[in-house]
This record gives structure tokens, C-alpha cells and sequence, in this order.
């Protein structure tokens, strides 16, 4: 296969991945939209942050952001502390209750992944993990570059 051929079946393989993240997202509890649960991810993972980091982090607009962000703090998973460094600032806290339903969203996902990989060998799968944290990596920081 030629290089160009190569880049067009990728692509077209690409385009499938919005059909497997709809359908994990279909696994996320109705109370628990994808954006809400990408804040829940990004606290877990990073700590405590201002919101300018989460929209950063989530290649968002504000906007965007503190609704994801305001649903979160409805809901009692996450929390606005004073920040530290800067009084008139605030940083967001992931309550245990944010732990709870992040764990809850881990186990929903799992499942679904187990589910429909369950004829995949351990190999591919560690394969395929392999394969997409290289394809992620080599696309570096992309959040601040636009087409």
C-alpha cells in the first residue's frame, strides 16, 4: 500500500472513532454528561485547578467550560475553594461525592469496553492502547494549533 492510500484508509478509520465515543457516551448516566465527566477526569488528574485551566484543558471556550463546570458544582462533585495564591481567585475541588461518580463513570466505561472487546486478546488490546497513545502523542499539544 502507498503512503497516500495508507493516510486515506487512516482516515477513514479515524472518522469511526466518533461512532465508539458516541457509544461510550451513551454508557455515561444520564445525570452525568461527557462534559461533566471530562471536568470530574481533568480535576482527578491534574488536582486543583482555576477554570482558565480546565478550559484550556478541554480545548473550550469559557462559556463552554463553566457550564460543564457549574452542572458539576449542582451536583455536589466538585467544590470552589479560595485559591491560595490569590484570594480574589478561585480553584476546583473534587468532593469525594465527584470521586463516587467518577469511579462510577470508570466502571461504566470498563464495561462497555469489556463488552465489546471481549474477543480481542489481551495483546491486542494492550496493542491498540499502545497504538493510540502514540497517534495522541504525535499530535503533541494540538489545543492551541488550528487548521
Amino acid at each position: 500500500m502507498d503512503q497516500l492510500n495508507r493516510y486515506e484508509a487512516l482516515s477513514r478509520q479515524m472518522s469511526a472513532i466518533g461512532a465508539v465515543k458516541r457509544g461510550l457516551a451513551r454508557s455515561l448516566p444520564v445525570e452525568c454528561p461527557g462534559g461533566s465527566a471530562i471536568v470530574l477526569a481533568l480535576l482527578h488528574h491534574h488536582g486543583d485547578m482555576r477554570m482558565s485551566r480546565i478550559s484550556e484543558l478541554m480545548s473550550v471556550d469559557m462559556s463552554v467550560s463553566s457550564r460543564h463546570v457549574a452542572h458539576t458544582v449542582e451536583n455536589g462533585w466538585v467544590e470552589r475553594l479560595p485559591d491560595p495564591a490569590d484570594r480574589r481567585s478561585r480553584l476546583l475541588h473534587l468532593t469525594p461525592g465527584g470521586e463516587e461518580m467518577l469511579a462510577e463513570l470508570d466502571r461504566r466505561l470498563n464495561d462497555v469496553l469489556a463488552r465489546h472487546l471481549a474477543e480481542w486478546s489481551d495483546e491486542d488490546v494492550v496493542l491498540l492502547t499502545t497504538l493510540l497513545a502514540r497517534l495522541r502523542d504525535s499530535f503533541g499539544d494540538c489545543r492551541a494549533h488550528h487548521a
